[in-house]
């Protein structure tokens, strides 16, 4: 039994349904199905607000919250695969909310315009600055 988006179905579903921790994995959001594992055991993915297990099930139409280290995405399901393909395949397996993509975009931009820490140093710090230093991590 096949499903919309190309992955096979288990034999005998009853509906589409698969894994979490393999549907992350199938859409790209994690290189390997272990470190979608590791992100869902740290609670960094969440399916219908509430913390999932990998063992966990998604179907089409589920809202499902990913944090990436700094990058927080919200997606619906929109198909199901258990196997990894192509990129523009498994980029039809979800739609970003509106509110995401604006998120995203704003933290991007707030990256690239903030200053970076070494901007307000000049080479190798003074005698004056080291001692300015020490002060700061003593108190």
């Amino acid at each position: 039994m096949d499903d919309e988006a190309g992955g096979r179905l288990a034999p005998g579903a009853r509906s589409a349904a698969v894994r979490v921790d393999k549907w992350l994995w199938a859409a790209r959001f994690f290189k390997t199905r272990s470190q979608a594992t590791e992100a869902l055991d740290a609670g960094h993915v969440k399916v219908n607000d509430l913390r999932a297990k990998p063992s966990r099930e998604v179907r089409p139409g589920d809202t499902v919250e990913i944090v990436i280290g700094s990058v927080a995405r919200t997606v619906e399901v929109r198909g199901i695969a258990e196997r990894r393909g192509s990129a523009p395949m498994a980029a039809t397996l979800y739609r970003e909310t509106e509110a995401s993509v604006l998120a995203r975009e704003r933290e991007r931009d707030l990256r690239r315009f903030a200053n970076t820490p070494e901007a307000d140093m000049h080479g190798r710090p003074t005698k004056r600055d080291r001692r300015a230093l020490e002060r700061l991590r003593r108190s």
